[in-house]
């Protein structure tokens, strides 16, 4: 368990772990919204798979929030949580940590977000989710 900003980080749901490049960003070395929300959904989909045992679609980006810019050289950690489940989603929260240079483990949050899956089958139509969940 890592302590930030009066906040409690489960290591165990570290997800994805990446440094953005300048193609990436702006002239001015801020990495664009939608790179940091890509890197939201993969990592959504990968706890989200796991659940689900085989394939998924994001139906929705519920909620999203961008607390801090990331920069070029930035180490970026997300982390992500399921939620809830139902018969055939599954809401996944996403929490998303810069990490400046020089890196001194001094985690800031840089963005939320909530997303919700829907597990698939091989021709795209959603299915019931498997009954023994995690």
């Amino acid at each position: 368990m890592i302590k930030i900003h009066n906040e409690n980080i489960n290591c165990n749901n570290l997800i994805l772990k990446l440094m953005p490049m300048p193609s990436d960003a702006n002239v001015n070395g801020d990495v664009f919204g939608g790179w940091i929300m890509s890197q939201i959904d993969l990592a959504g989909s990968v706890v989200a798979t796991k659940i689900s045992i085989g394939r998924v679609a994001t139906v929705a980006i519920n909620s999203l929030q961008f607390t801090s810019p990331i920069k070029i050289g930035d180490l970026v950690s997300i982390f992500a949580n399921t939620m809830k489940t139902g018969k055939t989603s599954i809401t996944i929260s996403i929490d998303v940590y810069k990490e400046t240079r020089p890196f001194n483990g001094d985690l800031i949050k840089a963005a939320e977000a909530v997303l919700t899956f829907v597990a698939t089958d091989i021709n795209g139509k959603s299915r019931i989710l498997p009954s023994n969940l995690e």
